[in-house]
């Protein structure tokens, strides 16, 4: 079926007059008729009636409005893959993050990937990390990066770095009559702890957390993003991965305090792939550096690659 037809009718069926259609496609009006005819001869049906200078959909023109969308989507889609193909982009990568890692150390990955493997177009998908697994175990993405460790025995998890969890709250000068905290137990009890905005360590440290301050204030925000938002305002404390607020706290956003009466948690971020299906040479490139990125990170390296 010619495309032409195709995009002609649809711009028909939007404008219900072909007139404008034809100034819309920069066609003479006699050709704008001309595809419709065609069309309608090759489905066997008719798409317009007529009346004068006017038209409208038949049944089968309403009908076939949905079909045509899909097939014009399907064929720019389809053209879109050829065109990177003729590009050079001969292999695609899948790659699905959790978001926190998406801030972090993914762009720095993504940025010596490209230098290496320039023909490889890369894909990301950004997902909360109890998602990830699951992605990566059906195939729609080659590789993860998730906050929690997978537990599906069809794929290997490997710790791309450890992230200290600290205390966070907001600076005093987020109100010029706030008086500066003594220690992080004052800001805990001058504002509610935002808790379980990440997975994996929360209800283990708030039951450590009530042996030394019991009936705290509480408030379960589940994003990461927005918990850092309502500390910035002045609405809450919380422990969060070193990496989610560094640069808030080098900014003066917030403040870290000490926590010496409890054993803060050690988060992590994790590799996650198949090592029992073939992978493409682009994504093994993509765990070599990965694991390159593990091997040579410190903590001083770390601020300079999230700086």
């Amino acid at each position: 079926m010619d495309l032409r037809l195709l995009r002609t009718f649809q711009v028909a069926a939007r404008h219900l007059n072909f007139s404008q259609t034809a100034e819309a496609l920069y066609l003479s009006q006699p050709t704008v008729s001309n595809h419709i005819k065609q069309l309608e001869r090759e489905l066997g049906c008719e798409l317009f009636e007529r009346s004068g200078r006017s038209v409208r959909l038949t049944p089968a023109g309403e009908q076939f409005t949905a079909y045509a969308s899909r097939l014009l989507e399907h064929a720019d889609t389809t053209l879109q893959e050829f065109f990177s193909w003729l590009a050079g982009r001969e292999e695609r990568l899948s790659v699905a993050a959790s978001p926190m890692v998406a801030r972090s150390v993914l762009p720095w990955i993504l940025r010596t990937y490209r230098e290496r493997m320039p023909t490889v177009q890369t894909v990301i998908s950004v997902l909360v990390s109890e998602e990830i697994p699951a992605v990566v175990a059906n195939g729609e993405a080659e590789i993860g990066f998730s906050r929690i460790e997978p537990d599906d025995p069809r794929l290997t998890g490997e710790i791309l770095h450890p992230d200290p969890v600290i205390f966070v709250a907001p600076p005093c000068t987020y109100n010029e009559n706030a008086a500066p905290y003594r220690n992080w137990q004052e800001a805990v009890r001058r504002f509610p702890l935002i808790t379980h905005n990440h997975p994996g360590y929360w209800d283990d440290l708030l039951l450590a957390i009530d042996q030394i301050l019991p009936r705290l204030f509480t408030m379960v925000v589940t994003q990461v993003d927005i918990t850092k938002r309502l500390i910035e305002e002045g609405l809450g404390t919380s422990f969060l991965p070193r990496s989610a607020v560094y640069s808030e706290i080098r900014t003066g956003k917030m403040v870290e305090l000490p926590v010496p009466e409890l054993v803060l948690p050690i988060s992590a971020s994790w590799l996650v792939f198949r090592a029992d299906k073939h992978m493409t040479a682009g994504a093994k490139a993509f765990v070599e550096l990965a694991r390159n990125l593990r091997d040579e990170l410190t903590t001083k390296d770390f601020d300079e690659i999230l700086g």
